[in-house]
């Protein structure tokens, strides 16, 4: 855990290229330049617990892209229902972020092909242009490399297999239905 300042205040790192398995296959927030538009965050950017919109505990001080991550500075309120996260934060119970967005530009990478820009290999689905609109404090977040105390680029983990998508089981269930009765 980073201590930005009062003491209230933590660096964090709320979001990565680190892809997220979705029901339609493997997501990929691009981070590159122009691709992440935070001026909702750096203007009225709030912290949330769990993504929910009613419990607000505290509030975006900066956000910025870096080294292909988000990180911001947050701080947390004084209320009783921030305290209660922002204890649990410094005791190390909470240390999960994760972040609320919009997607307004997708880039979809086919299995085997390269993205565009030759960063990514398919099969994802690329963010091109994304807003993030909150920073939610989380206990479990969906990238595990993003968090409170992780605003520093922690490596890339090894690739990973991606399980089949929905039409490739529907193929090999069809497949093997086939074969069973022609078999």
């Amino acid at each position: 855990m980073t201590d930005a300042g009062d003491g209230r205040q933590f660096a964090i790192s709320f979001s990565s290229e680190e892809p997220y398995d979705r029901y339609f296959g493997p997501e990929i927030l691009d981070h590159g330049p122009g691709a992440v538009d935070l001026t909702r965050l750096q203007e009225i950017g709030c912290v949330l617990f769990n993504h929910d919109r009613d419990y607000v505990v505290g509030k975006v001080i900066t956000a910025e892209v870096s080294g292909n991550r988000g990180e911001a500075v947050i701080e947390f309120d004084k209320d009783d229902a921030a305290e209660r996260i922002y204890q649990k934060v410094c005791s190390g119970t909470l240390r999960g972020v994760s972040v609320g967005y919009r997607v307004d530009t997708w880039e979809e990478v086919s299995a085997g092909h390269t993205s565009a820009d030759g960063r990514f290999t398919g099969p994802c689905s690329i963010a091109r242009k994304w807003v993030p609109f909150e920073v939610s404090i989380v206990s479990m977040p969906a990238d595990a490399t993003v968090g409170v105390g992780r605003e520093m680029d922690v490596g890339h983990p090894a690739p990973r297999s991606y399980p089949l998508s929905l039409a490739q089981r529907r193929l090999m269930v069809n497949k093997n239905i086939l074969e069973v009765h022609d078999g």
